[in-house]
């Protein structure tokens, strides 16, 4: 009876190392045909489509000028260490989390260490921005601007406490994110110092034909074609408004918050493209926005950023 049971033990461990083997070669599959056309590899350094395999490494070596690679290299994932399952995983919970997902969190859904999650979120993040479209917007197109970051805490006793509104009492953590929304279409955010840089922002990535819409912050009077609403009397007045980029704020503002609970000025431009990238995707299906990111990594080069990001952290 022992025996019996196992004998039973060890044909499910089998049953499941063989189940896990062919969820790996899926996934290896599916990076391997959003790398190169029909799975079949290309040399990255001469452009050879010869290339002998080497199975026991899931590497390649060019017939031409005999340069070793494999899917990854010369991509955002390059010298990565992670299974391609994991990797897959890892894409399929970032687009799923509507809000966003913190490292943390992360990191306890792939079972891996935290510096691990958030190298490869960050990295996510980057191809995200690496396909941003920052053509002109046309038609009905919405801007604004909110504040992030910069935060002070209150003293206990409030003989201790200070005006945290005047400029000498700021931390210079504290930055705006400007963005312009094309309502049905596009949005494109960015990371200044003050509100009124917008403008500009304004005048290099709108059409000329476009019409604005925004509140009425005086720096919007220098914007040709401007539809203004003031918020003290309504929210949307004979279909002037600027709901859509509110709506994108509000999420990006669940996000920082919600999610992560503190974002760092040198890194919000990331998280700021990332709620865009997700506002722009909402109404895809889930699988194919998996698969987009996937592409957009395949097609990124690799991060100068984030590669080795830990090691120079640490020294």
């Amino acid at each position: 009876m022992t025996q019996h049971f196992l004998l039973s033990a060890a044909a499910r461990t089998l049953s499941l190392r063989e189940i896990y083997m062919a969820g790996e070669r899926k996934a290896y599959d599916v990076f391997k045909s959003m790398r190169w056309e029909n799975g079949e590899p290309v040399c990255p350094r001469c452009g050879c489509y010869e290339a002998y395999k080497i199975t026991t490494r899931r590497k390649f070596k060019c017939k031409a000028c005999y340069h070793q690679f494999s899917v990854t290299s010369g991509t955002i994932f390059s010298s990565r260490k992670m299974d391609f399952t994991d990797l897959l995983a890892a894409i399929c919970i970032f687009v799923n989390a509507a809000k966003g997902v913190s490292a943390l969190q992360l990191s306890r859904d792939l079972d891996c260490q935290y510096k691990t999650a958030f190298v490869v979120a960050h990295k996510l993040r980057e191809a995200m921005k690496n396909e941003k479209d920052t053509s002109p917007l046309n038609g009905d197109v919405e801007i604004d601007g909110a504040y992030f970051g910069g935060h002070i805490r209150p003293t206990n006793l409030e003989v201790d406490r200070i005006d945290r509104r005047l400029a000498k009492h700021q931390t210079g953590t504290r930055r705006v994110v400007v963005a312009i929304r094309q309502r049905k279409g596009r949005t494109l955010p960015f990371v200044v110092m003050g509100e009124h840089e917008g403008v500009e922002l304004a005048k290099r990535y709108v059409d000329r034909q476009a019409i604005m819409h925004a509140d009425e912050a005086s720096h919007w009077d220098a914007r040709w074609q401007v539809g203004r609403i003031n918020h003290s009397e309504g929210y949307s007045i004979n279909g002037i408004c600027t709901n859509q980029v509110e709506s994108y704020f509000s999420r990006l503002r669940r996000m920082v918050r919600g999610q992560h609970h503190h974002v760092s000025p040198h890194y919000l431009h990331q998280y700021a493209n990332h709620a865009a990238w997700l506002e722009n995707n909402s109404r895809k299906s889930n699988g194919s926005n998996a698969i987009r990111i996937v592409a957009g990594a395949m097609a990124s080069a690799v991060s100068r950023t984030w590669a080795g990001y830990w090691q120079r952290a640490a020294a």
